[in-house]
């Protein structure tokens, strides 16, 4: 007879789930026992830190489109799950979250591990339930799937180890509750927006003279029509971090990404556009859009509630990108004045020159930007590229150009550190036949240096980029910049990370100067299984916005005698780029 355990497992496997990341505890035993049994039919992946595992199911979810499920046990393993899984409510993506508790008669007693995790996780699920028994179980677990699928978020469910054990005869089924009432199957519809809706927004972007578009993780499935949408527009398109691998960085339309860690090209689009279309994106930095009343706004989105959150549209598309970018550039007209993009694609120009001069530096130390160039030359057609939160993001950004037939990803609103390794793996699980890279700083990669190990023990091919400075740079820009106050609390120990990779079964390369980038690079990429390439780069190279705010600029003057190593800070700002990108705000 199934057990409340085996009803939960079956019912993942009829929702076509391929795989679990967790780690084993008391407290989930018999879920462990049902995925033993099945192992068949549904693969169980053995994380180091509960958070891994939800930032893998995260990471899943958002490569493959498919739903992520993640497992731990009661108390600390469920809680360590949330980081992970905020990132998950942040982004959109559909996770499921399976936790484990006390025997269900000692909840709310005090026993040990006593945390009613349904409480806990009230705030980042879209779905969340306690199971009762297992014709509970039957009535939630398809339930729980289906939720997380159609909006897109986390569900939960939490339940009592003992009463994963028990067997669907022993549950006291009532009366309503029918065995077999609840279909395991996703039913979705097309999403189009209004036919006035679509009447409107091209009328509005057919009468602008100076189109831009900023694209987002939601237009990814519809790089064609996107393109076609910004040669009929005459648009410049710029991307939000999630939404880099939407449009190639050598697309004659894109202007790279938008923000803090953007481009100059994209920062002017949005300063000169007098209409701008959205397309699945929420960027949250208001700041880099066009100031509200200079500019016309028509968003796509699938989901209602998020038309309009940045700037104030006048045209709301609700609907899925691709389908809707068809029937909207059936309605363009194509434009001949191309007068704005000429200009903006002259600006990315300017901006690409400026880029190659922080690349090509030989001088010590090792510049950041020339690694970083020389690690995303050599990624080839197919590869998944996954990155951390810090400078390695806008390393990532800037210096590292996405070509048709790659993919990218990282923790979008929630901008968790620790998250690229994990993102990493999960694609590994995700794509066996497909090479997988990650470029990460060292701040994050010693939160959870220990999944390594998951890398070696899964045979991911992962090649995994170091950028060790020995500090949290971002956030010491952000203290200087943001507040104007000096660093303080970011130098890091260093760590011999080539030496962790050794000592946990892969392999490890270090570089330490500019001679070494190439041959180095060459001979890591040629080594099978998972690589750690830790490149020691100045600690002093800036992290600008391309156009550095006025408050920006005098807050960091403000706060550069007091940091220590100033003078080497003050010798970068002086030489470009740094130099142009800090002038950019005073003109």
């Amino acid at each position: 007879m199934s057990t409340a355990a085996d009803i939960l497992v079956d019912t993942l496997i009829s929702w076509k789930v391929e795989v679990v990341f967790g780690l084993p505890g008391d407290g989930i035993n018999g879920i462990m026992e049902a995925l033993r049994t099945r192992q068949d039919r549904i693969r169980f992946i053995q994380v180091r830190h509960e958070e891994s595992g939800a930032f893998m199911a995260c990471a899943y979810a958002k490569w493959t489109g498919k739903l992520g499920v993640c497992i731990a046990t009661s108390g600390p393993g469920g809680a360590h799950l949330l980081a992970g899984l905020y990132d998950a409510k942040l982004d959109q993506a559909p996770v499921l979250a399976v936790t484990g508790m006390q025997y269900h008669d000692l909840i709310e007693t005090f026993t040990q591990q006593d945390v009613d995790l349904t409480r806990v996780f009230n705030d980042v699920a879209v779905f969340n339930a306690q199971v009762s028994d297992a014709a509970h179980m039957e009535s939630l677990a398809g339930l729980a799937c289906r939720s997380a699928l159609t909006k897109r978020g986390v569900a939960h469910l939490s339940v009592a180890n003992d009463v994963q054990e028990q067997p669907l005869a022993a549950a006291k089924r009532s009366k309503r509750n029918q065995p077999g009432h609840a279909p395991n199957t996703l039913f979705e519809g097309r999403r189009l927006p209004a036919e006035a809706e679509l009447d409107k927004a091209a009328a509005l972007l057919n009468e602008a003279s100076r189109v831009a578009i900023l694209a987002g993780r939601g237009a990814l499935g519809a790089t064609e029509e996107l393109g076609r949408a910004a040669e009929l527009l005459a648009a410049p398109v710029a991307k939000a971090l999630l939404g880099k691998a939407v449009l190639p960085d050598n697309h004659p339309h894109s202007t790279g990404g938008i923000g803090m860690l953007g481009t100059l090209a994209s920062q002017e689009a949005m300063e000169q556009c007098d209409a701008l279309l959205i397309v699945g994106s929420t960027f949250p930095y208001i700041e880099y859009y066009p100031q509200p009343g200079q500019a016309r706004g028509v968003q796509i989105d699938r989901d209602g509630q998020r038309i309009g959150l940045r700037y104030p549209v006048e045209a709301g598309l609700v609907g899925d990108a691709a389908e809707t970018l068809r029937l909207l550039n059936q309605r363009l007209v194509r434009k001949q004045n191309r007068g704005f993009l000429l200009r903006i694609q002259a600006s990315m120009e300017r901006w690409r020159g400026m880029m190659a001069v922080a690349e090509e530096k030989t001088d010590a130390p090792l510049k950041p930007q020339a690694v970083a160039k020389a690690f995303g030359s050599r990624l080839p057609d197919n590869a998944i590229l996954a990155s951390d939160s810090g400078q390695n993001t806008e390393l990532a950004a800037r210096h590292v150009d996405m070509r048709p037939g790659q993919d990218y990803a990282v923790s979008g609103a929630l901008a968790s550190m620790a998250c690229g390794l994990p993102y990493a793996i999960a694609a590994g699980i995700a794509y066996p036949g497909r090479p997988v890279f990650a470029i990460v700083g060292d701040g994050g990669f010693a939160m959870q240096l220990g999944e390594f190990s998951t890398a070696v023990r899964y045979g991911i091919p992962l090649k995994l980029l170091v950028i060790k400075n020995n500090m949290l740079n971002q956030i010491a820009w952000e203290q200087m910049m943001f507040l104007g106050n000096p660093q303080f609390g970011c130098e890091l120990q260093p760590i011999d990370f080539a030496r962790a990779a050794e000592a946990m079964g892969g392999r490890g390369f270090t570089i330490t100067r500019r001679e070494e980038v190439e041959s180095v690079l060459d001979l890591a990429f040629a080594t099978p299984g998972p690589v750690v390439i830790e490149a020691v780069v100045d600690r002093s190279e800036p992290m600008m916005p391309p156009k550095m705010p006025a408050d920006y600029a005098r807050n960091f003057r403000k706060a550069l005698p007091d940091t220590p190593g100033h003078e080497q800070i003050e010798a970068s700002i002086a030489r470009e780029p740094a130099k142009t990108m800090m002038q950019a705000g005073e003109t």
